[in-house]
C-alpha cells in the first residue's frame, strides 16, 4: 500500500523498485491523497497488472490517507511503502522468507540503508546516534517482545516505518491515534506491542529509505510543532505503560532521552530560519 502525496518523479522510482522485485508474489495499491499533479498516466504506461492507482475524491490528508491505505489492504502481509522510497529487488523475498519462518512475528523489520535527495547512500547524525544508542546489535533474525520491545521503541525508534511489513489481521485491528501526524507510526508500533504483537528484526538489507529536507518529519522540526507532539505522545505511552505493569518502559517513556537529543539537532535550524516560537518549544522539550 502505497500513500501518495508529493513529488511524481520520486513516485515512478518507488513504483518501478516494486516491479524490478525478484520475487513475484506482490500487488501494488498507490493511494493519491489528491496530489496537485496525479501519476496515474505514468504509472499506467509501466503495464503492470499488479499495480492499480486510486485517487481519493478529496484530500484526506496524512493520517487519513494512511488509515484508508490500511483499510483497503487485502494481503496477509502488508507494507505501508513510502512514495519517495526505494525497495531493493530482494525486499519482497526477504519479507515474505522471514514471515514464513517466524509466524510468532506481526512486524517485520529488515536491514535498512537511508539515502539522501540524489539516492546516495549515507547516514545522518540521527541514524547513526540511533546506530550507537538504541538499535539492537544484530547477527541474525532476532525477536522482541511485550516490555522489552516498548521499552526499546521509547528509548529511540529506530525502525523504518515503509520498511516494515505487517501481519494484516492484527494491523487491521489497530486504528492510527489521532492528533499525533508526526509520531504516528511510533503510536501504532507502541500500540501493537501492548497488544501482544512481537517485532521481529533482521540486519539483511534490502530497502532504501530517503531522508531530506523536505521530509514532514523534518520540515517540523524546526518549528517545533514534531517535538510538541512527541511531548504529548510519550506523556501517553508513559500512562499505557505503567497500567500494563511495564515499569522499565513507562520510566522510557517519560524520559525521552533521544526525543531530547533529537530537539539539540534542530536548534540550528530553527534559528538559522528565524523560528523563534519553535525554538521555546525546543528548549522545552529539553528541560
Amino acid at each position: 500500500m502505497l500513500p501518495f502525496w508529493g513529488d511524481a518523479g520520486l513516485l515512478l522510482e518507488a513504483v518501478r523498485s516494486v516491479v524490478a522485485q525478484t520475487s513475484p508474489d506482490w500487488r501494488l495499491t498507490i493511494v493519491d491523497d489528491c496530489n496537485p499533479v496525479s501519476a496515474e498516466a505514468e504509472v499506467a504506461a509501466l503495464g503492470d497488472p499488479r499495480v492499480r492507482y486510486l485517487r481519493n475524491e478529496a484530500n484526506l490528508g496524512l493520517v487519513a490517507n494512511f488509515r484508508r491505505c490500511v483499510q483497503l489492504a487485502e494481503a496477509d502481509l502488508v507494507t505501508v511503502f513510502g512514495s519517495d522510497d526505494v525497495m531493493l529487488e530482494n525486499y519482497v523475498a526477504t519479507v515474505t522468507a522471514l514471515a514464513a519462518a517466524h509466524p510468532e512475528a506481526d512486524i517485520i523489520q529488515p536491514g535498512v540503508q537511508v539515502i539522501d535527495e540524489t539516492g546516495r547512500v549515507y547516514k545522518t547524525l540521527r541514524d547513526s546516534v540511533k546506530a550507537t544508542l538504541v538499535q539492537p546489535r544484530l547477527t541474525g533474525p532476532t525477536v522482541l517482545r511485550g516490555e522489552a520491545a516498548a521499552a526499546r521503541l521509547l528509548w529511540g525508534n529506530w525502525l523504518y516505518w515503509p520498511s516494515l511489513a505487517f501481519r494484516r489481521v492484527p494491523l487491521q485491528a489497530h486504528d492510527f491515534r489521532d492528533g499525533f501526524p508526526i509520531i504516528l507510526d511510533l503510536a501504532l508500533l507502541i500500540d501493537l506491542v501492548l497488544d501482544g504483537s512481537a517485532l521481529l528484526l533482521d540486519p539483511a538489507v534490502c530497502f532504501h529509505y530517503r531522508r531530506h529536507s523536505a521530509s514532514a518529519s523534518s520540515s517540523a522540526s524546526f518549528d517545533g510543532v514534531r517535538f510538541a507532539d512527541e511531548r504529548r505522545y510519550f506523556n501517553l505511552a508513559a500512562n499505557l505503560c505503567r497500567a500494563k505493569g511495564w515499569p522499565k518502559a513507562a520510566a522510557l517513556a517519560r524520559l525521552r532521552l533521544l526525543s531530547r537529543l533529537d530537539a539539540v539537532t534542530a536548534i540550528p535550524g530553527a534559528v538559522a530560519g528565524r523560528h523563534w516560537h519553535g525554538l521555546r518549544v525546543l528548549l522545552r522539550h529539553l528541560v
